[in-house]
């Protein structure tokens, strides 16, 4: 009777919004319509991962097989999403050591990774550039302009600087375009690609009106759609709040970084919000009870923001608790999990616009030396891990029971037609 009643509600809540889509719809691309995302048709809920390291380590064959491992452990765990760096701009390893110019076997490398997400049915979130100086990032543009020749005063001239947007735009045509040499499919024709992010948590500190990204993120998401409209694009936002909501900047934990989250998610072409949350830094110092209660404020603030100021889905596609924090212990981590878990599962049971969440980050056997504290094993039995196979569960159910309301329905709609037919 319970379960009987939980689906009566959901079909309350989406007949009308959901289950009308056409059945051009079905070819493997998650889409978006209204809050919610879609896949084949149907209501997509996905828990999932950061993975940063993917295409670096993938660049080594003889390291490819811990890739392989990551999406292996994560697909037992029903992880579907896993979100990961497609840029690596100069220094040691790069992908694009010069401005146009690429290490082949870098690329090959995120070839791989796509082919083997592919093969254990794991969507990618592909992030273009970095807002840090790790892997090149923003600095790196700059520099680059600079040897061009260019008088720029400040790594955030990446926004304005038409040099640094050249080069930006020539690498985004560059992977958006690639061939792979494993699926022999382009990356923008490969539904197993969900979305492209502009940056990985751009920010502008020498303009905190936020008319500089707001321009940016308008002409880069033209930029990019007018090159790839099968695929959904987001901008890589924190979440902090700008100019456009002054009484939300309160929920700030005291940043003023030049970002807006209304403002810079309602631009045309951006398809859907995502935030991220560390309690652990942003309100360092005071309590995990504290922390956890401005957990809870942030993401209730977004997801509402989400469905009725922007009226789009939302990620939370960052978020962890750190192993170096002082007093630290397990717990702690599951608490943390379990509230953003919680959250989620809530808004997805009530038809609201969180779409899943993307902890930070997955790690396999042998690599310690890339875990900032925030590394999660799935490979060894733990309490985090059976969380998070929990949450992939719950979710798995709502997907679950909302395909099954879109069967009837497409069920009732072709039998009143053949009727119809009949009839006549």
């Amino acid at each position: 009777m319970k379960h009987f009643a939980f689906v009566l509600l959901l079909a309350i809540l989406f007949h009308h919004e959901c289950f009308n889509v056409s059945v051009e719809a079905v070819d493997g691309f998650v889409r978006t319509r209204g809050i919610h995302f879609l896949l084949n048709g149907n209501p997509y809920y996905a828990n999932g991962f950061n993975a940063y390291w993917l295409m670096y380590r993938a660049s080594d064959p003889s390291q490819r097989f811990k890739v392989s491992a990551a999406f292996h452990e994560a697909s037992r765990h029903g992880l579907s999403v896993a979100r990961t760096w497609a840029f690596s701009d100069g220094g040691y390893s790069p992908l694009q050591y010069s401005p146009g110019f690429y290490n082949d076997q870098m690329f090959m490398g995120l070839d791989f990774v796509i082919a083997e997400a592919r093969k254990y049915g794991i969507k990618l979130i592909l992030s273009l550039v970095n807002n840090y100086d790790n892997f090149g990032g923003k600095k790196q543009y700059v520099n680059w302009a600079r040897n061009h020749g260019q008088y720029l005063t400040s790594d955030d001239d990446f926004f304005r600087s038409s040099v640094v947007k050249g080069f930006y735009t020539n690498h985004v045509k560059t992977v958006l375009n690639r061939y792979n040499s494993y699926t022999g499919i382009h990356y923008r024709d490969d539904p197993t690609i969900m979305a492209w992010e502009l940056m990985n948590e751009p920010r502008c500190t020498s303009d905190p009106s936020g008319r500089t990204i707001q321009a940016w993120i308008k002409e880069m998401a033209s930029f990019v759609k007018s090159i790839d409209s099968n695929h959904l694009l987001e901008v890589g936002l924190e979440g902090f709040y700008g100019q456009s909501t002054p009484e939300r900047k309160r929920l700030n934990p005291g940043f003023d970084i030049g970002t807006d989250f209304i403002a810079n998610n309602l631009i045309l072409g951006i398809d859907f919000a995502t935030i991220h949350c560390y309690p652990d830094q942003w309100v360092s110092g005071s309590n995990d009870n504290y922390q956890l209660a401005f957990l809870n404020n942030w993401l209730s603030a977004h997801f509402l923001d989400a469905q009725y100021a922007i009226r789009k889905p939302i990620l939370v596609a960052e978020f962890g608790k750190s192993f170096k924090d002082t007093g630290y212990n397990t717990y702690q981590r599951d608490q943390l999990f379990n509230t953003v878990y919680y959250k989620i599962y809530s808004s997805a049971k009530r038809g609201g616009p969180a779409g899943g969440g993307l902890f930070w980050q997955l790690l396999t056997e042998g690599m310690e030396s890339f875990d900032d504290g925030y590394g999660v094993m799935l490979g060894q039995s733990s309490s985090t891990a059976n969380v998070i196979a929990q949450q992939s569960h719950k979710l798995y159910e709502i997907r679950k029971n909302f395909g099954r309301l879109a069967y009837v329905s497409r069920w009732k709609r072709a039998r009143a037609n053949r009727g119809k037919h009949i009839g006549n």
